[in-house]
């Protein structure tokens, strides 16, 4: 929690300096009253006292109520600004810091749980920052100067009061011991419920398509159930410590009281100013031993929330405090351009140890391109992701342009490539904003955009919208097809005027026509650019300059389609699932690589 404190800012400290010192003022203003009462406990009794020292003395109260009244409304006010700025501070600080995770930290944490973290557990902190400020410094200072106040007056009422207190506070240190890991579990458990709620969410066609709905909510009352037995256990024990504080409060008054008219008896009925003194220091003992108490009722009302903000505060320090294995590098500039090379590589997944590529080399140059084939699980994405280095290798080297990736501040690498991934992403906005996502080495003009869609074979579509490229993307695209979706990002990657074009089967949600239009594009208006394509079809990577063959991770063949149907047989399976037979002898034996007749159709 105080690491979390630390990132504060300067204003927001000298906001909370002075609420601290508003509530030092709030205090003094409170226990004037007593001393006040006293006198008028001493007036009243007193024969020749006025009307006009009462009201006096009553002025004076209503005096220090309306300074305290006033000192608490800006105290609340400034505190409430301390941890809103705080919490915005942290907030953004954990944005910046997920954004900057990688794929293995993604996967330690799971999206459902830094979602949580941003927001829950930042909002916890933020609820006991705004009540901290006020009640950690009021409540102990007040339950301090209030026994400063008494301690001389009886000794026999000091012991009552501090008895009370150590009982008072070892029933909270003991529900507090039960509770807080308990408050631990709550928020893994809300996670949890987190998870199965944007699971259902996310796939909901799914869901009513297979008539899960019952299924679906079995699933999630068994996370909200356990969370609410938890929950009703945590606050059950919560529930004791109030009454117990307030039976504490108002026996320790009777037992003064009590105590004090005893004392008061034991003195001769003579001495009337003794007597009167007593009764006016039992009064105003009674009332110092009140705010004790209360004191430690405004505690009790911090420990319903300081557990549950430890442990928020832990969560969100588990973040911040994350070594990223990705390190950038410095390197800006490289001695080739548009080159990739893979030497050796081999790469695991961080939960694994058995490796997913093995042993994996080729060099492809600019303007070439390359692509790759596989059955499902064969390595195909995993590769093309270690050039984009969202994950590092394991073992071996990829290089960009001649220089290893990791050499290259991110900027550099990202700047040489453009991405499509194998999942079409769009981000609310409008398509402009889409196709210009990010900084690159595009221009950012309206006509890059229209080139990059033109080429990308969505200019047709999109004409056709309100407002062409200024028409608005809700989040995740929904309101444009799969289709037009792929074909935007594909627009995306291009505007970015890249060296390097990586798609990650970006192809199979096009229609044949739209995918021998788009590929003629590129090999006529980009061909000093490079491509690296993960396909399934045949048809889509047969004229590239190199097909590399993956099979469980290992790279089976490498070359043209020509020589990989005469000497790669995984290949040659691949190709007889989708190609005719007429087609094949062709493809055999042709030289010029043209494009056959079903890709055509």
């Amino acid at each position: 929690m105080i690491r979390l404190l630390k990132k504060m800012r300067r204003k927001e400290w000298l906001m909370a300096l002075v609420c601290m010192l508003l509530v030092l003022g709030q205090i003094y203003f409170d226990l004037r009253l007593p001393d006040y009462m006293s006198n008028l406990t001493v007036l009243v009794n007193t024969p020749d006292s006025t009307v006009g020292d009462i009201l006096r003395t009553g002025g004076s109260m209503l005096g220090c109520t309306l300074a305290s009244a006033v000192l608490a409304i800006v105290c609340g006010y400034l505190a409430a600004r301390v941890a809103a700025g705080f919490s915005y501070v942290v907030r953004r600080q954990v944005f910046e810091k997920v954004s900057a995770f990688g794929q293995k930290e993604m996967l330690e944490f799971s999206v459902p749980s830094l979602i949580n973290r941003t927001t829950n557990d930042i909002t916890q902190i933020q609820m006991l920052v705004s009540m901290g400020l006020q009640i950690l410094v009021k409540a102990p200072v007040m339950a301090v100067w209030a026994v400063i106040k008494i301690i001389d007056k009886s000794w026999e009422l000091s012991a009552i009061t501090a008895g009370f207190v150590v009982a008072i506070l070892s029933v909270m240190l003991v529900v507090v011991k039960i509770v807080l890991p308990r408050m631990k579990r709550v928020q893994k458990l809300t996670d949890d419920l987190n998870l199965v709620s944007r699971e259902n969410l996310t796939g909901i066609n799914v869901v009513h398509a297979f008539n899960a709905e019952d299924y679906q909510n079995e699933k999630f009352d068994q996370a909200n159930d356990v969370l609410m037995k938890t929950q009703l256990f945590n606050q059950r024990a919560f529930a004791v410590l109030m009454p117990v504080v307030n039976f504490a409060m108002n026996a320790l008054a009777l037992t003064i009281y009590w105590v004090g008219a005893a004392l008061i008896g034991q003195i001769p009925a003579a001495d009337m100013a003794l007597r009167l003194g007593t009764f006016s220091n039992v009064v105003v003992f009674g009332t110092y031993a009140t705010y004790v108490v209360m004191s430690l009722m405004m505690l009790v009302m911090i420990m319903m929330f300081l557990p549950a903000a430890q442990v928020s505060a832990q969560r969100i320090q588990e973040v911040l405090s994350t070594q990223i294995k990705l390190k950038e590098g410095t390197r800006q500039d490289s001695p080739e351009q548009g080159t990739v090379e893979f030497r050796n590589v081999s790469f695991h997944y961080p939960s694994s140890h058995k490796d997913v590529l093995e042993n994996i080399s080729f060099r492809v140059e600019k303007g070439q391109t390359i692509a790759f084939i596989g059955s499902t699980g064969s390595g195909k994405t995993t590769l093309v992701s270690l050039a984009a280095r969202f994950y590092d290798v394991t073992s071996g080297q990829v290089l960009l342009d001649g220089v290893d990736v990791k050499e290259y501040s991110f900027d550099a690498l990202y700047d040489r490539i453009g991405y499509v991934t194998q999942k079409a992403v769009l981000f609310a906005g409008d398509i402009r904003e889409n196709v210009l996502f990010g900084e690159s080495r595009g221009d950012g003009s309206e006509e890059a955009v229209g080139r990059a869609i033109e080429l990308a074979q969505a200019g047709e579509f999109v004409e056709k919208l309100e407002g062409g490229i200024h028409y608005p993307i809700t989040q995740g695209g929904t309101n444009v097809s799969g289709g037009q979706k792929q074909r935007l990002s594909i627009a995306r990657a291009l505007a970015r005027n890249p060296e390097i074009l990586v798609f990650d089967d970006s192809f199979s949600a096009l229609d044949y026509q739209t995918d021998a239009k788009l590929r003629k594009g590129l090999s006529e208006k980009l061909q000093g650019t490079t491509c690296m394509i993960v396909a399934q079809r045949i048809g889509t990577i047969r004229n590239a300059d190199k097909i590399v063959v993956l099979d469980e991770g290992k790279a089976v063949g490498i070359g043209t389609h020509r020589q990989l149907l005469q000497s790669c047989s995984v290949y040659r399976e691949i190709a007889q699932s989708q190609l005719s037979p007429e087609e094949l002898r062709r493809d055999c034996g042709e030289t010029d690589g043209s494009v056959s007749g079903k890709e055509a159709g």
